[in-house]
């Protein structure tokens, strides 16, 4: 019985074969199993390792080691040799064999790239891949490429890496520090091995996960399930995922995937600069449409936390300017966010404002399953399809206050106090150093970090720095104070406040509100782009604050900067601008994009200082670092105690 099983499955192989043949040629393509040895030819390597014995995922074995045997197999491993022959003969009762006891002698492989090259047993990968068996167990040698800047040996140095842990082919990723990413993800310290339970485990689920990602991939996104599981697991999680249905997990992913085709799409960012205005139809101004209910979600106390504070006097100018018009609740989330935002749900909101960027996971947990609200995520560069984000052009700001800074100084040495290395800060320091430069050609802008160890303006002090740009006011029109902002240091040590930039939060909350009763709560939320509203003076949601006793002609300077960069007659970055290197960022009369603008990590030559490293930040400041810092992509992810 076996053998006319073994006989019909030979004939339906090699028709198998001789078809793929066809069509290779048709295309003009290699119709045989591709040769490690001629793939090699020419190309520097850095010697082989045994792995030893692996369990080979069927269709990672592509190719063979050598010519000899490569005109007998058609490219998918089917036979080309008819029956009669010696070889057809040999299959045929190899089949057999298989369908009574089954192939378990290990194949021999040399591996290259993740790529598998048979070098013994060519039949049994025939047979086997005949009857869509998922892997073959097979002695596996390595051969390392050579180290080079191409991506795509970077990413499989880093695979090696990721194998020295899991012991795990099969998982691909098209992104630099995934495996890393995906090793944390999992509960694992950088170099902890895999117990075999925990890899046998991660398969399963694994395979499952993948078949549903290859179910919905219908558009052919240049993306793996690799890629899709790290989207996946940053909302999810791995204890959930677990816990989940094939039909919840695929309908999770669904929910997901518009976030998933802005990944492979590169994360594009769509910025909007100026708020936009919507008119209410003719049928809304009738019916009234649906009320806004907004829920202000805070990660940290307003009572303790500047940053929040400042928020909470913008949800306050909200409540004052819409009065009954809308409901307005506030919540502070926990050890668990995800609670306060259920609960917000619960009381009915339609409108999300989380106004700190360590919720977007949370965000985005409420927006894939409420398809109706509006959720917003106080945060630049999380290109996200249905959390919209935003923030301030705050570099507008500090333009201004580094001008009045450059004329105030007695020498050219100006001090800045940054926060953190995160997307932003860098245009806020240099738009501040090209505005101390219009008034002061020849100024020097000391640059220090309070995310760093010591006490920096101390050290700008003792370095006799004069004038000192420190932390920004918080929000809507709050006092000065002295160490706020830009200010001057008199010879008794007294500080004089010279300008300060403002945040005005409220004007943001009220035009959106505005335009989400005007348009709908479905009108600002996008499923097919990430957007960022990143709005700046001429939307009001930022400011100068320049104090009373500044001299009159400095006041006159700050409202001819001001408004001259409303009216756009004015741009901080219009070239020609040179980095630290020497290097031109911007030609002669030309401008920034607000990408550019946005994901700048370089510093201009007006600048003396750097960005700091990962490691040389204070602990509390590594997680919003770790999340939003412009170099976040070389940042080691950090490890969560997932359970297995």
């Amino acid at each position: 019985m076996s053998r006319s099983e073994a006989v019909e499955q030979f004939y339906a192989s090699l028709k198998a074969g001789k078809k793929f043949y066809a069509n290779a040629v048709s295309k003009g393509q290699n119709p045989y199993p591709p040769v490690l040895n001629e793939i090699l030819e020419g190309k520097a390597t850095a010697g082989t390792v045994k792995v030893g014995l692996v369990d080979i995922p069927m269709d990672r074995i592509v190719g063979t080691w050598a010519d000899g045997r490569k005109t007998a197999f058609a490219g998918n491993f089917a036979p080309l040799l008819d029956d009669g022959t010696e070889f057809a003969e040999k299959w045929i009762s190899l089949c057999a064999a298989h369908l009574e006891e089954g192939i378990t002698d290990p194949i021999t492989c040399m591996e290259y790239l993740g790529k598998f090259y048979v070098q013994e047993g060519h039949k049994r990968v025939s047979v086997l891949k005949g009857y869509g068996s998922p892997s073959v167990p097979g002695y596996v040698t390595r051969v390392i490429p050579a180290p080079s800047d191409d991506p795509e040996i970077q990413l499989y140095y880093e695979f090696m890496r990721f194998y020295k842990c899991s012991k795990l082919y099969g998982v691909d990723f098209t992104r630099p520090g995934s495996y890393a990413k995906l090793q944390a993800a999992l509960g694992f310290e950088p170099d902890e091995e895999w117990p075999e339970a925990a890899r046998r485990s991660f398969l399963t689920d694994y395979r499952r996960f993948e078949n549903l990602f290859n179910q919905l991939n219908t558009e052919k996104l240049p993306i793996t399930a690799g890629d899709a599981l790290l989207v996946y697991l940053q909302v999810h999680g791995r204890p959930e995922w677990r816990g989940q249905t094939e039909s919840e997990t695929k309908a999770a992913l669904t929910a997901l995937w518009p976030d998933i085709r802005i990944m492979a799409q590169g994360a594009p960012l769509s910025v909007t600069t100026e708020p936009e205005t919507k008119e209410k139809s003719l049928l809304g101004r009738i019916l009234g449409g649906p009320k806004v209910r907004v829920a202000f979600i805070y990660a940290f106390d307003p009572k303790i936390s500047p940053w929040s504070a400042a928020h909470e006097r913008g949800q306050k100018y909200l409540e004052e300017k819409l009065g009954d018009s809308i409901t307005v609740t506030s919540y502070l989330t926990g050890e668990n966010p995800d609670e306060a935002f259920a609960q917000a749900e619960k009381d009915g909101a339609n409108v999300f404002f989380a106004t700190s960027p360590t919720l977007m996971d949370a965000c985005r947990r409420l927006a894939a399953r409420n398809k109706s609200a509006a959720v917003f995520n106080c945060s630049l560069t999380l290109p996200y399809a249905e959390v919209r984000s935003y923030y301030c052009r705050i570099y507008e700001s500090k333009f201004i206050a580094g001008a009045i800074a450059g004329a105030m100084t007695e020498g050219k040495r100006i001090g800045y106090v940054a926060d953190y290395p995160i997307m932003g800060v860098p245009a806020a320091i240099n738009a501040f150093a090209l505005g101390a430069r219009l008034t002061n050609p020849k100024a020097r802008v000391s640059l220090r970090w309070s995310c760093m160890a010591g006490n920096p303006v101390r050290d700008l002090l003792d370095a006799g720095v004069t004038v000192i740009s420190n932390r920004d006011e918080g929000g809507d029109k709050a006092p000065l104070t002295k160490d706020l902002g830009t200010y001057q240091v008199g010879e008794n040590g007294l500080l004089t406040p010279l300008a300060t930039p403002s945040w005005n939060w409220g004007k943001f909350y009220e035009r959106i509100v505005r335009n989400l009763m005007s348009g709908g709560i479905e009108s600002l939320r996008s499923s097919d782009q990430a957007v960022n509203d990143w709005w700046g003076l001429s939307a009001g949601v930022v400011d100068v604050d320049v104090d009373e006793n500044l001299p009159i002609g400095m006041k006159h300077l700050a409202n001819m900067l001001k408004f001259g960069i409303i009216d756009e007659a004015i741009d901080p970055f219009q070239g020609p601008i040179w980095d630290q290197k020497g290097d031109l960022r911007c030609e002669d009369g030309s401008t920034l994009t607000p990408e550019q603008l946005i994901r700048m990590d370089w510093l201009c030559d007006a600048v003396d200082g750097s960005i700091p490293e990962f490691d040389d930040l204070l602990p509390r400041s590594q997680n919003l670092v770790r999340l939003l810092g412009v170099h976040r992509e070389s940042i080691p992810p950090v490890t969560e105690e997932l359970e297995l």
